[in-house]
């Protein structure tokens, strides 16, 4: 019935002068129709008069037809798309409209990612070179969809012979000479194919493009210069990824651009992103192995903490927080010594005072800096954390627990999270519950009402009652308490009885 119902409004379409009211209840027609059934209904139908109907100036009909064929293409396998539909996806390359653009980008992207269907579109030079056109749109969207697109046909060799070794590599290069933003699109979409696999990163190397971005790193233009590191940045998370950049000395270049930040007025555009660019490679890699080959990052993200630069100081505790998260990034911060406890005690002070937002980025660094996961929890390591939790103020419980009844959600769970980081420490129990009234504050439901505040307190008590050392400092009541708390869930809400009173308004 369904699928006659669609025939007819078909037809009904073709044979009117003015569609959009048919098109509206063909559209309505396909909404009704399950998903899991459309691809029967649809069976055998064509639907070129949809696609004819783009040709058109009036928007209310072209958004009404992409809306259409949005739902009808999708339920069409990717090799029969390609096979009925090709030149119609190749027509909507060239559309004026972005949006018809962007579904013919969508389902490319859907055929290109299916192995029977993509030598399809491989095999059409027209269909790839308007696909790498569309990165020079001027609609980030458009230009997103395409990259996806030719990122997908990258993950094969005959794709990849295909971009690099045709004359489609002018083609991306071309597009690269429209301006600044269309260049670092190409250059987004050459690090997202060179970061799939040391093969794809050798085509994407051999065709330029990745030298040409390595040279931007010390461009005259500094915005350019932050972009191109955010760019190298992406490239060096994977393990093929690094090993290239540090056989081009990529890494010795970028310690020299921090030495020398200092005396650049403007350094304070790109500083961020180099620090963030060995922050990720600490982590990545080994955090002794780059804090002592490239001493001067650690030595600078400690000066950016001391900093009154709000920008400098959110970047040095957010890698000061991602350092801290391994056992490895501990034990170097710890060797750091009076000049770490400088910085800690700078952390304290930002957690306690000033604007929001540092205050949580703060507490979050001090949550990564004091978390110890059970199979780490040595001797030397429960001492370093319990040190460092000391540090933050005479009265440390008191001070987190002080910021967590501040009446902002954010800070509220940003404190709930450094008790979950030493709830599984027997440290951690031991403050806990000799603190007056803390497992009742841990216990009460009524603080923090937001979902966060709820799941934070949650993960809390699970974190507490996920240590084996809880039961026997937190005693038994304790313990069956927060079992009790735990097995309710986060959003329990405790009956209360309430007495009506007849005639009562």
């Amino acid at each position: 019935i369904m699928a006659a119902t669609i025939q007819s409004l078909l037809e009904e379409i073709s044979g009117v002068e003015d569609p959009i009211e048919e098109l509206q209840s063909l559209k309505t027609a396909l909404l009704s129709i399950p998903v899991s059934a459309l691809r029967d209904v649809l069976s055998g139908q064509r639907f070129d008069v949809i696609f004819s109907l783009l040709n058109t100036n009036e928007r209310e009909q072209v958004d009404l037809c992409v809306d259409i064929l949005e739902r009808i293409l999708l339920a069409l396998s990717p090799l029969h798309l390609v096979q009925n539909y090709r030149e119609k996806l190749q027509e909507g390359l060239s559309h004026p409209n972005d949006t018809v653009k962007i579904l013919a980008l969508t389902q490319i992207g859907r055929v290109v990612g299916h192995p029977d269907a993509v030598a399809q579109i491989l095999n059409n030079h027209n269909i790839l070179r308007a696909v790498i056109l569309c990165i020079g749109e001027e609609k980030i969207a458009v230009a997103k969809q395409a990259i996806q697109s030719l990122s997908k046909i990258s993950h094969s060799k005959p794709g990849l012979d295909k971009l690099f070794q045709s004359d489609l590599l002018e083609v991306m290069k071309e597009v690269m000479d429209k301006n600044d933003i269309i260049r670092y699109r190409i250059y987004e979409l050459v690090v997202e194919i060179s970061s799939f696999s040391p093969i794809s990163l050798g085509y994407c190397a051999n065709s330029g493009l990745i030298s040409q971005l390595l040279s931007e790193l010390t461009g005259d233009d500094v915005l350019i210069r932050a972009t191109s590191i955010e760019m190298v940045t992406t490239l060096a998370h994977s393990q093929h990824g690094r090993q290239y950049l540090a056989q081009q000395g990529i890494m010795d270049k970028i310690s020299n651009m921090i030495r020398g930040a200092d005396m650049d007025p403007f350094s304070s555009l790109y500083l961020p992103g180099l620090v963030k660019f060995f922050g990720n490679l600490a982590i990545t890699d080994s955090p002794q192995q780059v804090c002592e080959s490239y001493p001067i990052f650690l030595n600078k993200v400690f000066d950016m903490a001391m900093d009154s630069d709000p920008v400098m100081i959110g970047v040095a505790l957010d890698t000061l927080g991602l350092l801290g998260s391994t056992v490895e990034g501990k034990q170097v911060l710890q060797k750091m010594g009076e000049n770490f406890k400088s910085v800690f005690l700078r952390i304290s002070q930002l957690a306690g005072s000033g604007a929001t937002e540092l205050r949580v980025r703060s507490l979050d660094a001090i949550s990564q800096l004091l978390t110890l996961q059970p199979e780490h929890q040595t001797e030397d390591l429960l001492s370093l954390t319990e040190s460092w939790f000391h540090l933050l103020s005479k009265q440390p419980m008191d001070m987190i627990r002080n910021i967590s009844t501040q009446p902002f959600p954010e800070l509220h769970c940003g404190a709930l999270r450094i008790f979950s980081a030493i709830a599984s420490q027997p440290w951690g129990q031991k403050m806990m519950v000799n603190s007056p009234g803390f497992m009742e504050f841990i216990l009460d439901r009524s603080t923090g009402q937001s979902k966060e505040a709820k799941d934070a307190k949650f993960k809390l008590v699970g974190s507490l009652l996920g240590s084996s050392t809880a039961s026997e400092i937190l005693g038994s009541q304790n313990y069956i308490r927060l079992k009790t708390y735990l097995s309710e869930g986060p959003y329990y809400v405790s009956a209360v009885a309430s007495v009506s009173t007849e005639g009562a308004d």
